[in-house]
């Protein structure tokens, strides 16, 4: 192990994100305003991840007030509180920047459904 990633070492965060590319995700993010600190979701859809050790990152792009905005998050940025998945896309895709130039329903991305093998095994026995 060499020097660098002896020091990035303790800042990567620990465990598997639990989201891909095509996920509609909740971002809770801190945010500092002046002295106080407080939690900001950030609601959208994951249309791009660049895995590169600790710059590991991911970009989630949503509409407000009709104008697309676009956020690159660090995933083991410390203002990172949690990522919640609230939506599985099914997507064929790595990068889904062709999302930018839809309007509308054709902006949407599929639901991933579950496989009935693991829905059988997520399902109380009685």
């Amino acid at each position: 192990m060499n020097l660098i990633q002896k020091i990035q070492a303790p800042q990567i965060k620990a465990g598997p994100l639990g989201f891909k590319v095509g996920d509609t995700v909740k971002v809770h993010f801190k945010i500092v305003e002046g002295k106080t600190e407080r939690i900001q979701i950030y609601e959208g859809l994951v249309i791009a991840m660049k895995n590169a050790g600790i710059g590991h990152s991911f970009m989630v792009r949503k509409i407000s007030y009709g104008v697309g905005v676009e956020r690159v998050f660090p995933v083991n940025s410390p203002r990172i509180e949690k990522v919640e998945v609230v939506r599985a896309g099914k997507v064929r895709r790595a990068k889904l920047y062709y999302i930018r130039s839809k309007v509308g329903k054709k902006s949407k991305v599929k639901v991933l459904l579950p496989n009935r093998k693991e829905e059988a095994a997520q399902a109380p026995k009685a």
